[in-house]
């Protein structure tokens, strides 16, 4: 047997193994960087004089990758250990005690689990990533050979944090997933694999603690392939000490080999067998590894071609191809969209077993930023993929579409600039993808640029926000520590800091010579953007006194940056604000770091459910004249408003020529009617105007007054208070009777529509009267089979739920056709049979002779149920009553429902008595 701490072995003909050739490791901290400075005081001082170097390096050798999974399936714990292999840290940190590199937050160390994603840049193998460069690479040796640039984001798992989860993984390249090896795929694990499909993000699979009692390896397998619509590659089988003892290491069918590691160490160390060697020392688990190495070969046949024609060149002999054919097949299949094949991985992280390979396959597997999918971008209107905006089709697709003329409406001046000279100029376009206030350095603006370089004190344009902004730092993130830098290349993830105004999601472009604001229409360039659910629980925040009022609007302002998924809102009748978020643990948090982390004084209420108020019938059509001096200026405008029920799943009705504009608000339908009012366009191009308008005023500003107006209205029910919910206003601007001349502003204009539409909901409880709506959620809830029962008859009878489906009637999402850019519903492709993918056996499937153990009473289940929000409440510790702990549940919003007259007066009651 050969003992190799961390080096790179050859084998007899092609085949290797999957480490590297690395410094043979002399203490805990002997990494040496390129520079000759080990890793000691400062985690990030090492690094520090490698990344001037790094921004001219290829993008080839740089990996964007997420950790993906549901709660406490060793996210943060794997994230330790490649931070301690690629001698980024000198130990390894521990979830429990608080000492991880990645949770910083006091609230994450004090809970124990993840609650911002949190950024860090690493090396693997260990070094700079210069050094050892072959020129031209040697096709023989894989790319983790050479050291790489890993830009790691680790990611929470409570279903409360999926916003974040969803901000994170839009600008990465490729992703880990982890399953518990006991679990399986979990409920939240199916939920963060769909949010990754829907960006086509290439993923391979570690499943996670298969040193713990009830680890089943095979099973997990055949669970991917059921409830994650894949074909499992199961790159490593386990090895139990003796067939069924404690897990001591893995076997790699791509290298074939074996890999061992001592328990009790760090890891470091790795006994490296070879297929013959593992013959004598433990011929069952050798005779499994060439049944997976046939299985991946058949696999990996049935959608590459190139292995194919390997396989004939070795004689047809599985075993005979080399592991880097093997490897550049599993490569090719991870990088096809249309391929549905993921590698498997084994290990157990706690116990320093099997995360080497894991960052090998990193490296040799996910893409690169050249080698990632086009990310979506939207201009005008008008979407399409980074490429083809680079090449200027795009422009020119958007100004074709703007000169197209609608319906009553005149043409419109196509786009003067030159596409190819606007984005010749264009030097960088960045993602914002999160914004972080962090007590020494100020706001931190995290960013992922896709375009060109963000050089320092460059000017930046906010699409969002329709601002400039410069950028008088840039910082490389190493968790909560940084480096100083002059610029972030393209397909980097950096920190900009002194941003007064960019949030999170919001589109950052430099233009050439530091304009202040591009060409049009560079002005509209959206990167990726994402919708937020609203919000469904919310709590009242009081400062202690009023003069603590400002500081506590700006603590939670800067909140609202970090977290779009946070609502603030204040209550027109009682003058209190209201927070709302997405759940109970996530206004918790928020509250925690509003006093703890941003030393707000204020007090915060009991967390409430938020209800919605809906029309239950059509009201008169209401005229308001709005007469009153504003800021010593005469202001008069009038409206006419309408209210009636409205429902999203209805297709819009046809825009006539006298509408303007019929836009949709968080289950709220707008639709703005001018009658004899003709827009022209200006000079400009993008401008609406008309002689009918009074000075001042044109059609962009025209709709914003009168929408704005209506939104105002409707955040309040004229009945029980609540938001109004599923409502459409029709608001008619007649310019002969509601425009009066210089009078008429757009502060007075807004002032009618809100006096008229509040008009016209009071007029509804007289007449057919309003309905409270609650919010219903879609629940999966996991429990094994004997507490099957008891779960179903608990939400069936006791909270009023409906029971959709039980395990294998649950629709399998993930499939092309659920994501966005997915072709029509027939190109939905097929159900995976579990019987058909090859999985190791697990130890506990063989039981003694004569006895037979029911594997239905441990089985897990999944129940997909519909239940009102106001009862699942505080359910997780009732269901671990239920389950003897074992139960987990994930949720979302599906709609708002009207409430039934008793349920109705319960809750009202409730809601009094409350206050």
């Amino acid at each position: 047997m050969i003992v190799a701490p961390l080096l790179r072995l050859s084998q007899s003909g092609a085949r290797c193994t999957s480490f590297l050739h690395r410094t043979r490791p002399s203490s805990i901290n002997s990494y040496v960087c390129s520079g000759g400075t080990s890793i000691g005081a400062s985690r990030a001082q090492c690094f520090s004089t490698s990344f001037p170097r790094l921004q001219g390096e290829v993008l080839d050798r740089t990996r964007n990758i997420g950790i993906i999974a549901h709660i406490d399936a060793g996210k943060t714990t794997t994230t330790e250990r490649m931070l301690f292999y690629s001698g980024f840290t000198r130990r390894i940190g521990d979830v429990d005690e608080g000492s991880t590199v990645t949770d910083f937050l006091p609230a994450e160390r004090a809970r124990g689990i993840t609650i911002q994603s949190a950024a860090i840049t690493f090396h693997w193998p260990p070094g700079d990533g210069t050094e050892g460069r072959p020129s031209p690479a040697d096709p023989t040796l894989p790319r983790s050979a050479l050291s790489h640039t890993i830009n790691l984001i680790d990611t929470p798992g409570h279903a409360d944090f999926t916003f974040e989860v969803m901000r994170s993984l839009r600008i990465l390249d490729g992703a880990v997933c982890i399953l518990d090896g006991v679990a399986g795929v979990e409920a939240q694990t199916e939920q963060v694999w769909h949010q990754a499909s829907t960006y086509r993000i290439p993923r391979v699979i570690y499943v996670n603690k298969l040193d713990r009692d009830g680890a089943a390896f095979g099973r997990t397998v055949r669970e991917v392939s059921s409830r994650l619509a894949v074909y499992p590659a199961v790159c490593q089988i386990p090895w139990f000490q003796g067939g069924n003892g404690p897990f001591v290491g893995v076997a790699d069918a791509v290298n074939l080999q074996g890999m061992r590691w001592k328990e009790g160490e760090d890891g470091r160390t790795v006994k490296m067998i070879d297929l013959q060697q593992l013959d004598e020392v433990d011929p069952s688990l050798a005779q499994e590894l060439r049944r997976a190495r046939i299985a991946l070969v058949e696999l990996l046949s049935e959608q590459d071609e190139t292995i194919v024609e390997k396989f004939f060149e070795c004689e047809e002999d599985h075993l005979a191809l080399s592991s880097m054919d093997v490897t550049e097949s599993l490569r090719r299949c991870v990088l096809d969209p249309k391929s549905r094949i993921v590698p498997v991985f084994a290990g157990a992280s706690f116990r320093n077993m099997g995360v080497q390979p894991l960052l090998d396959a990193v490296v040799d597997l996910l893409p690169s930023p050249p080698e990632a999918p086009d990310p979506e971008v939207s201009i005008g209107g008008v979407k399409g993929g980074l490429r083809k905006l680079r090449s200027g089709d795009l422009i020119v697709e958007q100004s074709e579409k703007a000169s197209t003329p609608e319906k009553g409406k005149k043409k419109k001046k196509t786009c003067p600039t030159d596409p190819k000279d606007a984005i010749a100029k264009l030097q960088s376009c960045a993602l914002a993808f999160k914004v972080v206030n962090d007590a020494k350095r100020g706001v931190l603006v995290y960013v992922r640029v896709y375009s060109g370089s963000l050089d320092r004190n460059s000017l930046l344009f906010n699409t969002n926000l329709h601002l400039s902004e410069r950028a008088p730092r840039l910082l490389k993130m190493y968790a909560n520590e940084a480096v100083e830098v002059d610029s972030i290349p393209a397909g980097h993830i950096g920190v900009v800091v002194g941003l007064k105004h960019a949030r999170t999601g919001d589109t950052l472009l430099s233009y050439a010579g530091n304009k202040a604001t591009p060409p049009e229409p560079l002005t509209s360039l959206q990167l990726r953007p994402i919708d937020v659910p609203p919000p469904v629980f919310f709590t009242s925040v009081e400062p202690h006194s009023l003069s603590e009022e400002k500081r506590m609007q700006e603590s939670l302002a800067l909140l609202l940056r970090e977290d779009p998924s946070l609502h603030v809102s204040v209550d027109e009748e009682s003058g209190q604000t209201l927070l709302s978020g997405m759940g109970e643990l996530h206004l918790e948090i928020a509250r925690d770091r509003l006093i703890n982390d941003l030393k707000a004084k204020a007090s915060m209420g009991r967390i409430e459910i938020g209800y919605r108020e809906s029309g239950l019938g059509a009201s008169p059509a209401t005229t308001k004249i709005f007469d009153k001096e504003i800021a010593g200026r005469r202001g008069k405008a009038g409206c006419t408003a309408l209210v009636e029920p409205y429902n999203e799943d209805d297709i819009t009705e046809a825009m006539d020529e006298d509408t303007l504009v019929a836009s949709t608000f968080e289950g709220n339908q707008i639709i703005i009617r001018a009658p004899g009012l003709q827009m022209e366009q200006t000079s400009r191009g993008y401008e609406e105007t008309s002689p009918l308008l009074p000075p001042g005023l044109d059609g962009v500003a025209l709709r914003t007054s009168l929408q704005n107006g209506a939104l105002a209205a409707l955040a309040r029910g004229p009945q029980f208070t609540f938001p109004m919910h599923n409502t459409r206003v029709t608001l008619t601007l007649n310019p002969a009777e509601h425009l009066f001349g210089n009078d008429t502003t757009a502060s007075a204009l807004s002032a009618a529509a809100r006096l008229a539409t509040s008009a016209a909901l009071q007029a509804l409880p007289a007449g057919p009267g309003t309905v409270m709506m609650e919010p219903v959620m879609n629940v999966i809830i996991s429990v094994d089979e004997a507490s099957l029962g008891s779960v179903v008859h608990d939400i069936s009878s006791s909270r009023g739920g409906h029971i959709l489906s039980l395990d294998e009637d649950v629709p399998l999402p993930g499939t092309d056709a659920s994501t966005p850019d997915s072709g029509p519903a027939e190109d939905i492709l097929p159900p995976i049979d579990p019987n058909r993918v090859y999985a190791p056996p697990d130890p506990f499937e063989t039981s003694s002779v004569g006895v037979s153990i029911p594997a239905s009473v441990s089985r897990p289940r999944t129940i997909t149920a519909k239940v009102p929000l106001k009862e699942m409440v505080g359910y997780l510790k009732h269901l671990r009553s239920l389950t003897a702990g074992r139960g987990t549940f994930v949720m979302s919003v599906d709609r708002f429902e009207n409430m039934s007259a008793p349920r109705q007066k319960a809750v009202l009651a409730e809601l009094r008595g409350g206050f």
